[in-house]
Formats: structure tokens, sequence, C-alpha cells
């Protein structure tokens, strides 16, 4: 007969004294080890809609979809997590720019459902649009992050100042309603990159 090892007699002794390896699911909820590597989860509070996470995930298990009302209305960036797709590398954790927190994996092990089409999350973030042209700058929560990040630089870029002092509630809204002229006066406004340059090649023809 073959003998067990020292090692197998060890764990056997282990297991007598401190008791059984398996968790005692599902009559039991399972508390799995703090370093697991469960469902990534957004945080609505500190997400600031930057796509950095969207950016570098290696199976394109973040998406998100840019809703601009036609007529008035809050545009809103959702923000999309495919649960089923996801392999929990930690890459959309480690990318993000908001102290690691925007995103960050769980310890979310129980994952099973029925309904495929169920198997995502979403958060909505609101965005800035170009104040001439309508399209989509950034989220205002990144926009508040950047001016956050280089202080007193924020007011060396309009688009940035503005849109911390509207932040802030101090932006008069009739300076802005009232420089309609595509000129000196659109340089204040929160503004794209091309209607930017548009506005500082046409102040700069005048």
């Amino acid at each position: 007969m073959k003998l067990p090892k020292v090692r197998e007699l060890i764990e056997a002794i282990k297991a007598l004294i401190v008791g059984p390896y398996t968790s005692k699911f599902p009559k039991e909820p399972h508390q799995p080890h703090p370093n697991f590597r469960g469902q990534p989860k957004f945080n609505q509070n500190k997400c600031v809609g930057c796509l950095a996470c969207e950016e570098v995930c290696p199976v394109e298990a973040i998406d998100h979809q840019d809703m601009i009302p036609a007529q008035g209305g809050t545009a809103k960036r959702v923000m999309i997590h495919y649960t089923d797709t996801c392999i929990f590398c930690g890459q959309c954790e480690a990318a993000c720019i908001a102290d690691h927190s925007g995103i960050k994996l769980s310890t979310d092990w129980e994952l099973s459902f029925f309904d495929r089409k169920k198997s995502y999350e979403t958060i909505e973030k609101e965005l800035q649009l170009c104040e001439i042209c309508g399209t989509v700058i950034a989220g205002k929560d990144h926009l508040k992050w950047i001016s956050e990040k280089i202080g007193e630089l924020t007011y060396s870029n309009p688009t940035l100042y503005q849109t911390r002092l509207a932040d802030l509630g101090i932006l008069d809204p009739n300076i802005v309603s009232a420089l309609k002229d595509r000129g000196r006066s659109d340089r204040f406004k929160i503004l794209c990159a091309r209607c930017r340059r548009e506005t500082t090649l046409t102040t700069k023809s005048q």
C-alpha cells in the first residue's frame, strides 16, 4: 500500500482542526478573499466619464453612448459595462484617472443570469457641448477634474474656466446669450477645439 506523503498528512490534520477549505454555499453566503477579482463596478460619484477604461479594455467590455437631445434637455453620456464579455483583468481600474475609483473590481462572484440582455450595468454622466456647433467636448465632471488638477492654469482656457464658473453657480447666463458675433467675444464661450480655432482665426482677421 502506498503511504501518504508528509504534506498530505499535514493538510489532513489542518482540515480536522481548522475545518474544510470549501464553504457551505448555497446554505451560507460565500465570502470571497479580499483580493478576489470580481465584477468591475462604476462609481457614480467618482467616475468622470473620460473613457480611459474603455480605451484600455482588451475585450471591449466597456462602451459608451452619447445621448444628445434634438431640442433642449440635458446631454448625457451612458457608460456601459458588459459583464458577459468582461475577463476581470483590472485594466479599467488601473487606468482610471479618478484615483482608480471611477470603476473598481468588486468581490461579486455569483454572476449567473438567465437573460443575457441583462448582463450589463450603466451609469450616466452629464456632457458639456460646444456652444457654437453643439458637438461633445467632454463630460462636465471630466472638465471639472482637469480644472482641479491644473489649478490656476484653468484661467488660461475659457472652456475650462467658464465650465468651472458654471459649476460654482456664478456664471452670468446673460453674458453667454448676448455674444453671438462669431468673433472676439466668442472666444469666451465654451467651445470645442475646431470652433476655438475658427474663432481665433476670425479674430485675427478682423
